[in-house]
């Protein structure tokens, strides 16, 4: 038994060597590699860089409050439980966990209806799209439904001196499909179309 032990136990360690170098080392290398060569962009976080200033990522929200803007959804993050080794707090984000049957849960919206419909005095009693005044799993989710885009057209028109149909243009510039057509649902992309909007893009 010891014999035989004696005799795995280097195999044994070896193997795991080998293993760690090519999973460990090896493989993130070539994988980095290949996707800096092939998708540079999405590998280096699908940034939006115009004249050499980088506006942020294409896959993370940013905060949209000017009337001028279209809004996205709202962004649940939090800067007050996490601190690096300086002190400086960490931003991280995620989903409430509030149950949709709270009473917590039911102020929350009716907080938000409140500020979207105080924003968006245009639209009257118009219903707001749900994903205006819910988060997502993320709590950063840099797309809104072309319903939640919609909502807002007269707002920014009014506030631009804009067509609304020349807004619209814009929005449905920046509104990606179904993925493979029948995956998913329409998303427009926020940061895209306000940078459209200011002319930058």
């Amino acid at each position: 038994m010891w014999k035989t032990i004696k005799t795995v136990a280097p195999k044994a360690l070896v193997f795991i060597l080998i293993l760690t170098l090519v999973c460990g080392l090896v493989y993130p290398l070539v994988i980095t590699g290949i996707s800096q060569i092939a998708f540079p962009k999405q590998a280096n976080g699908s940034i939006i860089e115009i004249g050499g200033v980088q506006y942020g990522s294409e896959l993370l929200a940013q905060e949209f409050t000017g009337g001028q803007y279209l809004h996205g959804r709202v962004m649940n993050v939090n800067t007050e439980t996490f601190t690096d080794d300086e002190g400086e707090p960490l931003l991280f984000a995620g989903p409430t966990n509030l149950s949709p049957a709270s009473e917590d849960f039911d102020a929350l919206m009716a907080e938000r209806v409140n500020k979207i419909r105080a924003e968006n005095p245009e639209m009257g009693d118009t219903p707001i799209p749900v994903d205006l005044v819910t988060s997502s799993g993320s709590g950063l989710d840099p797309h809104i439904s072309p319903a939640g885009a919609e909502y807002q057209v007269k707002r920014i028109a009014k506030a631009r001196n804009m067509e609304e149909q020349q807004v619209r243009d814009v929005i449905t510039k920046y509104t990606d499909g179904r993925f493979l057509g029948i995956f998913g649902e329409p998303t427009v992309n926020v940061l895209k179309v306000n940078l459209a909007l200011d002319g930058l893009l």
